[in-house]
């Protein structure tokens, strides 16, 4: 080896003799380096960030980005806290954190070739979402996903990636008389060193030929070596570790390339056991519920437990815990259990109008107004929203005074009862109230109108015997009426037909001249009331009555034949107004007939001030009971 040494220094002139120097005696170790590893010092990174930001998602997983292989410096970070959830899967679907709908405490991953921190605040107060770093750089491509549960989630990424770099082109090297041992192991970069020690004198071909034979040494020999173990799958609760083996050179011990190394020879990668002992304690912390209350101050409980991992199974990355007692997680630092929490300020009621008219002229009815529930943005909101303890009565009775009690009749039928001579006339006689409300027919005031009247169809013709005619027509063209039929002892001479007295024909019994009859219901018909007084006693006035169609029920209803209409106003004393005799008697007012109307000439001053109107009325009111009775 000296030899050889003395014959290359005495060569150093040429350049192929000094590389083939560097070539032969450069420590093995060299051809074993990465060319990766040589490059960071000439490496640019480049930062790539990006924004996630969607208000409305549908419940799952969505892609947020994908992290290329070799990334460094890696931050995912949700901007706004919420109950969404950060997860990382490979580009082969394998769970890193929070993958098949499992969530992940929070802690330190081992994947893609570098260290993951998954972080998650547990305290309500914090205003921090959830985080993913890792200082890489990756081995493998990841993606990054976003559980979605809440609305409004908001997410920030970054990442930095190398910029790929032109590398110096090497110079061919001078052909040479002995071959290295490994040409193809050194990179450029340590090709480009060795031309940089070469001097510039250009090699001749004569003198490339003219240098001395070497005789090469025997090769090296290489073999495997324990050069460690990997890093436990676990830091406590028992996980597994894999013997690291490398490729070193018999005689030097000097670390080479791994392909230099018999593949066959290599041992197996036996995994073993190690961090047996127990994980401490740890306070698992529930998801927060919601809250108790949909608006206002409310109340959100969480489940606290004192856990320990007993066990770690490496095969499917499970692990076995057990319920231990709080004190050995430490009671001083057990996160809170319960907290105050508000979704948004509670609606308040609003009243929108005033109340409405009453729903009757008359009696007890009912008025309403327009109740809302509108949120603090001033937008209208169901009525569950607000307080339905506290809601104002859209509802309320209403008294509008006692009702007037009024005798109604319908119209007289148009038929008689008989055929020919005396017959009868009839008619519904009712007392209402309320307009609808059927009373006994005590309760109204005055008599009661006369419900039948007499009617003369004509002279019969005579016969002897005991003589009946047809039955007539049904006084009532609908509902209760009577119908009747001629009866008379007829006394009959040669065709000659006269009426005999009713003794001569005692003998037989005398036939019923009337009977009750109902052709159908009326369904509907017109009712009227008496006319009221006339609004004036002289000069013209007018009175009124009410006029309703009701059915056979006593209700309200609109199908009455509209032609059969009867009249409800008409004018009355047309009759010219004397002159005041008394000249102390004078109305001091020119209204003084409202007065009159209003029947307000009982009270001593109307009385007073309206003399002659209420004289004139009192006079009127005299004549009027005597021809008939006023009812309301």
């Amino acid at each position: 080896m000296a030899g050889l040494w003395q014959q290359l220094s005495s060569l150093r002139r040429g350049p192929a003799l000094a590389l083939l120097h560097f070539i032969l005696y450069l420590p093995s170790s060299v051809f074993a380096v990465d060319a990766k590893a040589s490059q960071p010092s000439l490496e640019r990174f480049q930062v790539v960030r990006g924004n996630f930001s969607r208000y409305f998602l549908r419940v799952g997983y969505h892609k947020i980005a994908e992290i290329p292989s070799g990334a460094r410096n890696i931050s995912v970070q949700e901007t706004v806290k919420s109950r969404n959830y950060l997860a990382l899967v490979t580009t082969s679907g394998i769970s890193i954190i929070n993958g098949n709908w499992v969530i992940d405490r929070p802690g330190v991953f081992t994947a893609a070739g570098t260290q993951l921190r998954y972080q998650r605040p547990n305290e309500i107060r914090s205003r921090l979402g959830e985080s993913i770093t890792a200082p890489g750089p990756l081995s493998e491509d990841v993606h990054v996903y976003l559980i979605y549960q809440q609305p409004g989630p908001q997410v920030y990424y970054e990442y930095s990636v190398p910029v790929p770099t032109l590398k110096p082109t090497a110079e061919p090297a001078t052909p040479s008389v002995i071959t290295p041992p490994v040409s193809t192991a050194a990179p450029s970069l340590w090709t480009e060193e060795v031309h940089r020690g070469v001097t510039t004198e250009e090699p001749q071909p004569d003198r490339v030929t003219s240098v001395p034979s070497v005789t090469p040494e025997p090769q090296p020999s290489y073999v495997w070596f324990n050069s460690g173990h990997t890093e436990c799958s676990t830091t406590c609760g028992t996980g597994r570790r894999s013997a690291l083996w490398g490729c070193v050179e018999k005689l030097s011990q000097a670390t080479v390339a791994s392909d230099l190394c018999d593949p066959e020879l290599q041992p197996s990668h036996q995994e073993e056991d190690c961090n047996v002992q127990p994980c401490p304690p740890y306070w698992d912390v529930g998801e927060w519920s919601e809250c108790s209350r949909r608006c206002g101050p409310g109340s959100q409980h969480r489940q606290v437990i004192c856990r320990q991992v007993t066990h770690v199974h490496h095969t499917n990355e499970t692990e076995d815990s057990a319920v231990v007692e709080p004190e050995k997680c430490g009671l001083s630092d057990r996160p809170i259990t319960k907290s105050a929490c508000q979704l948004k300020i509670c609606s308040q009621w609003e009243i929108r109008s005033e109340w409405s008219p009453c729903s009757v002229p008359c009696g007890v009815g009912q008025r309403s107004r327009e109740v809302v529930c509108l949120s603090n943005q001033g937008e209208v909101e169901d009525d569950e929203e607000c307080n339905m303890n506290l809601k104002p009565d859209t509802l309320q009775n209403c008294d509008m005074g006692a009702c007037a009690r009024s005798w109604f009749t319908s119209l007289w039928s148009q038929r008689c009862s008989a055929e020919c001579g005396k017959g009868n006339r009839t008619r519904s006689t009712l007392c209402l109230m309320n307009h609808v409300t059927d009373l006994p027919l005590d309760s109204c005031e005055g008599e009661r109108p006369e419900g039948v009247t007499s009617c003369d169809s004509g002279p019969c013709q005579n016969r002897l015997e005991w003589y009946t005619g047809p039955w007539g027509q049904c006084s009532a063209e609908c509902g209760n009426g009577t119908q009747s039929r001629g009866v008379a002892c007829v006394y009959t001479d040669n065709g000659r037909m006269e009426v005999a007295d009713p003794s001569k024909c005692s003998a037989a019994p005398q036939p019923a001249a009337a009977r009750p009859c109902t052709l159908k219901p009326c369904g509907v018909q017109w009712y009227v009331t008496e006319w009221s007084a006339c609004s004036r006693s002289c000069n013209g006035g007018y009175r009124v009555r009410e006029v309703r169609c009701l059915t056979d029920s006593i209700m309200p209803s609109e199908l009455c034949d509209p032609s059969l209409n009867p009249e409800s106003r008409e004018e009355c004393n047309k009759q010219p107004c004397l002159a005041e005799i008394n000249p102390v008697c004078s109305d001091q007012y020119h209204n003084c007939m409202v007065v009159v109307q209003a029947r307000l000439c009982i009270y001593p001053y109307y009385k007073g001030v309206c003399c002659a109107s209420c004289a004139r009325a009192q006079k009127s009111y005299s004549n009027s009971f005597q021809k008939q009775h006023f009812r309301r």
